[in-house]
């Protein structure tokens, strides 16, 4: 038996950043130079030091995803890493929905500066053949973080690390790169002689001139109406923005380009995604967290004044954005809109707009009560039917993830919520889904989570992996697919610029067929987990109600839903 040796390099310096800026997880997609950490977490385990937990993940976009997911629900910034170049690519897609979500990330992958050269250095003979990239990995997601670098060497490494946290964190909140050299992590290292964890950003918050004169705007308006895409994500803004529409008796719309719940669905001021009814007639729009409220951006409401409210109105990371300000209030928009429903407005203006958009609401909900009493009967599963079953069948307080797209609206219409982190939509491309929904359930492993995606979508994801992930760390979640057996959307698109062009005429559409996928359910199948397909309507609900139990019981559910279109 050979003694055992106590290493100090630049393995405990990563670890030790980590602890250093309080992160929970580090959720790994395995690479060679991520030997230095796994021995020091291999320490950190031998001498019970406290400090964050490790995730191994087969897939490099569901190792992002989870980290997604996480942050989500928590605010908190976790750390990735990835395998070289080529894993960075592969986490691409997830890093760049990070990016599009403001969600705070520390990302690290390597290369090697010395290829086998540096005497008692072998970083191994691949960086050498085929891994490395001219410029440095951190060229190749430039454009998708929010700031990446190198670390120039182990003298750097802790501060460094911490530094590219605290970068994350502050507003506009992303994901941020670090290069780690596998010489660098290889480095002996020495504890710096002034440790010292991060301290929480500062809040920034609005003079109490700039909210007066936001008030003296509401007050002088006839017919406002707020817009919001992710207000929800603080569970502050949420309820500060129910307080605040109801002290002035605002509507809130949730555009089509909504990522959250951001009100309650059942509040009289909830007046769905469209603001169409309200174009002509509002005199002042509240772009409260909305950074694309209106398609196309010269698609405003023509007689009104605009405000925003948000801390970062202008997305760096958006390359057209048009907002048509009047009036920008920058500062946390919890505070904002909560001192702002301290004041008084005129309330022979507010109390009948009061009762119309009460009224507006209620004819709402009779909307919807029609739309799902007509899809009953039929031979088969209409997607409104399904979105209705599933909100019936699931537990109280379930938390939705939505990476549909052709059902995406029938999904935000039709589920219920009153709080907020009860639903999220996944940013950036397709194929994220599954992991955004694991990281959530991490984050709120005493919640149930149901994730609503299409075949296609499903067949993005990286599912054998994602699923292994599930198993692997005990989170179990409801997988409900909407299985039109077609990219439905994209032969939208088609039938939008050629209406009655040849694919028409001739029943020819390419891009869209997926007649010849498996039985998507059976991919659950080498993991234990409970699968189900239904496309008979009266099977649909024991369908569900044994797919709840299922996950209940600790075990994932996927259901296969074969819906009309």
């Amino acid at each position: 038996m050979t003694s055992e040796k106590n290493y100090c390099d630049g393995g405990e310096g990563l670890l030790e950043a980590f602890r250093d800026l309080g992160i929970d997880y580090v959720i790994v997609a395995s690479g060679s130079e991520w030997a230095p950490y796994w021995e020091a977490m291999a320490g950190q385990k031998r001498d019970g030091t406290k400090g964050p937990s490790y995730i191994d993940v087969w897939h490099e976009t569901a190792a992002v995803d989870i980290a997604i997911g996480y942050t989500l629900v928590t605010g908190r910034m976790q750390a990735v890493l990835l395998h070289a170049g080529p894993g960075l690519l592969q986490g691409a897609c997830g890093i760049h929905g990070a990016l599009l979500a403001d969600v705070p990330m520390l990302v690290l992958s390597s290369e090697s500066d010395s290829y086998g050269e540096r005497p008692g250095v072998d970083p191994g003979s691949q960086w050498y053949r085929n891994l490395s990239i001219v410029g440095g990995p951190h060229g190749l997601v430039d454009h998708i973080v929010k700031w990446s670098n190198q670390i120039p060497g182990v003298e750097t490494l802790y501060e460094m690390v911490k530094r590219a946290g605290e970068i994350s964190q502050r507003a506009p909140r992303g994901p941020v790169y670090l290069n780690a050299p596998v010489e660098v992590l290889l480095e002996p290292w020495k504890p710096s002689p002034f440790p010292k964890k991060i301290v929480p950003p500062a809040r920034k918050i609005s003079p109490q001139s700039e909210i007066d004169g936001l008030v003296e705007r509401v007050r002088a308006a006839r017919e406002p109406v707020i817009m919001t895409e992710s207000a929800g994500r603080d569970p502050k803004a949420f309820y500060a923005l129910v307080a605040f529409a109801d002290k002035f008796a605002i509507p809130v719309i949730e555009p089509q380009s909504n990522v959250c719940g951001n009100f309650p669905k059942n509040d009289p001021l909830y007046l769905g995604n469209d603001i169409a009814p309200l174009r002509d007639t509002a005199d002042l729009v509240l772009l409260v967290n909305c950074r694309a409220p209106w398609y196309p951006p010269s698609n405003r409401p023509p007689h009104a004044t605009t405000i925003v409210i948000d801390e970062v109105p202008q997305r760096p990371q958006v390359v057209h954005q048009v907002l048509f300000a009047d009036l920008y209030v920058e500062g946390e928009v919890a505070d904002t809109l909560a001192r702002a429903a301290l004041q008084d407005g005129d309330a022979d203006l507010i109390e009948p707009r009061r009762a119309r958009h009460a009224a507006s609401h209620q004819a709402l909900r009779s909307r919807i009560q029609r739309a799902e009493a007509a899809a009953v009967g039929g031979t088969a599963i209409e997607a409104v039917t399904l979105v209705e079953a599933l909100r019936e069948t699931v537990p109280a307080g379930t938390i939705f993830v939505d990476e549909t797209i052709t059902h995406s609206r029938l999904v935000q219409q039709h589920l219920e919520w009153s709080e907020p982190h009860r639903y999220f939509y996944v940013q950036g491309g397709l194929g994220q889904g599954i992991g955004v929904a694991l990281g959530v359930k991490l984050a709120a492993k005493d919640r149930f989570v149901v994730l609503t995606l299409g075949d296609g979508a499903f067949l993005y994801n990286p599912v054998v992996q994602a699923l292994a992930a599930s198993r692997d760390n005990e989170l179990p979640v409801l997988i409900v697919i909407f299985n039109n057996r077609r990219y439905l959307s994209m032969q939208y698109n088609h039938l939008r610029f050629y209406p009655d062009g040849a694919s028409v005429a001739h029943n020819d559409f390419y891009g869209v067929n997926l007649d010849t996928q498996p039985d998507l359910e059976a991919f659950g199948l080498p993991y234990g987990m409970h699968c189900a397909a239904v496309s008979d309507p009266a099977h649909l609900g024991s369908a569900l109600d044994d797919a709840v139990a299922a996950v209940e019981s600790g075990r994932t559910a996927i259901v296969n839903v074969y819906v009309t279109k």
